[in-house]
Formats: structure tokens, C-alpha cells, sequence
């Protein structure tokens, strides 16, 4: 039998063009969301399931962007990679893009602290790409 041991939400922005956080640093993608899960009651592998959302608009003088989101199982971008993609902004749309995802992580052994961390990262090939809001990320976790 299945049962959630936990769930949690990173809300960075809860309004659509809430924030401006410029994604300054082409080669290091830059932190959007990040969620600790507390699995120290799994009595068998943990399954997780995330999902999360981010508004981007295109830089001042528009041009080919591509928006690449990676979604990590710990804190760094070393870590393992669960859930990676990258997307195209439409350049002949001047405001808010917005980039959904829903990724999986199975058969997990549960840390020793009790605790799994999951990172968002969002990155993008042109200077001047603003994230605007809204942004959240969220993680179910599950055990047998």
C-alpha cells in the first residue's frame, strides 16, 4: 500500500509579473525554487513526484532564447540531474512566457538525515532574459 509522507511547496512569486530577477549568468544556471521532503518514515523506496511552474520575458531588444530549467535531487547543480528541459521563448510574444513541468524520481533510498532535497535551477543563452513571475515548485513524496 502506498502513503504520502510528505509534500511541500517553494513559492518564490505567487502573482504573474510579480518580481524582475534579471537570469544574469549565462554559464551557471541561477536558483529558483528548492524544497526539503521529510522521508523518515519510508518502510520501502521513495517515490517522489514535482512539478513547478516560472514566468520568463524576452530581453529589451528580443532575440532567439532558449530557457533551459534542471531540477536536481540535492542542492547543487553536481548533483543528480532528475528532470531537465529547455524551451524556445517565442519571439513574437513581447510579455510573460510561462515554462510548466512535472517530473519523477523513483526508488530512492531514503537519506540517513530523513530529509530529500530537491533544487530547481533555471538558466537561459541570452543576457538581458528576466524572470517575472509567478514561480513555484512543489514536491509529493511516497513510500510503500
Amino acid at each position: 500500500m502506498t502513503r504520502l509522507l510528505d509534500a511541500r511547496t517553494s513559492q518564490n512569486a505567487s502573482i504573474a509579473n510579480s518580481i524582475s530577477i534579471p537570469i544574469t549568468i549565462l554559464s551557471q544556471p541561477g536558483l529558483f525554487g528548492q524544497i526539503g521532503l521529510n522521508v523518515s518514515g519510508a518502510t520501502g523506496p521513495v517515490r517522489t513526484q514535482l512539478s513547478g511552474t516560472v514566468a520568463c520575458q524576452l530581453p529589451l531588444l528580443p532575440a532567439a532564447t532558449t530557457i533551459t530549467l534542471t531540477i536536481v535531487r540535492g542542492t547543487a547543480l553536481t548533483d543528480p540531474v532528475v528532470y531537465s528541459s529547455s524551451e524556445s521563448l517565442n519571439i513574437n510574444l513581447l510579455g510573460p512566457q510561462l515554462f510548466t513541468f512535472t517530473a519523477s524520481d523513483f526508488n530512492i533510498p531514503a537519506p540517513a538525515s530523513g530529509l530529500l532535497v530537491y533544487t530547481a535551477f533555471i538558466g537561459s543563452n541570452l543576457l538581458g532574459t528576466v524572470r517575472v513571475g509567478p514561480e513555484s515548485f512543489n514536491g509529493i513524496a511516497y513510500s510503500d
